[in-house]
């Protein structure tokens, strides 16, 4: 058994709770994991309960890693894995903390790809195969995907993602207009046919509304 002889405060950002054994520093902890295993001054602890706080902190510190990097958007199983292994994380920390936000409906790559989806089509329409494949490069599954993105309408998803462009283009270039918005709906994974005759319904719209 080894005895606490000190906690002290760490600086920076992090606020972390220096532990001295036996009047040598040990190891360190986030402040509130020392708060909430209760530690204290004159407190004997094993080598067992040592490798436990230990654990228990790297699991706290990845878990606060995953949570940060879910704040700015939601993200997918892949993603959050491969983030935390970047960090540096252990894989028993990530894969714990991976089952904890699951548990929690914070990682699910369903609702991911269904936000994926509906955020494209809100702001940026693209074709379901350019969508499609999105998804894949952010690491879900195929039967996900295709159980959330296959009622992608191509055409009215094209029509959309024409209308705002072909707004800036001028009328009095038919073949400029045709070029420019058909490479514009190409780069959004959009198929010839369905260019060709958002291109065309484009630009009758827009000759029948300026006369």
């Amino acid at each position: 058994m080894t005895k606490i002889t000190a906690i002290r405060s760490g600086r920076g950002r992090q606020q972390r709770a220096k532990v001295f054994l036996d009047g040598k520093f040990a190891f360190s902890l986030e402040a509130e994991l020392a708060v909430k295993e209760g530690l204290q001054v004159g407190q004997e602890l094993s080598a067992s309960q040592i490798e436990e706080l230990i654990r228990s902190d790297r699991f706290h510190r990845c878990l606060n890693a995953a949570l940060h990097y879910l704040g700015y958007r939601p993200r997918s199983e892949s993603e959050v894995r491969e983030r935390l292994e970047q960090r540096g994380f252990d894989g028993d920390s990530i894969e714990a903390v991976i089952g904890q936000l699951k548990e929690q409906g914070l990682v699910n790559d369903i609702a991911f790809a269904q936000f994926w989806k509906d955020n494209r089509e809100s702001f940026s329409p693209r074709s379901q195969r350019l969508t499609k494949l999105e998804l894949r490069r952010k690491g879900v599954a195929t039967e996900i995907i295709d159980q959330v993105v296959d009622d992608v309408d191509d055409a009215e998803s094209a029509y959309r993602a024409a209308l705002s462009k072909a707004r800036r283009l001028p009328l009095s270039d038919y073949q400029g207009f045709r070029r420019r918005l058909g490479e514009y709906l190409k780069r959004r994974g959009f198929g010839y046919g369905i260019i060709t005759h958002t291109v065309e319904r484009i630009w009758q719209e827009r000759v029948s509304s300026s006369e």
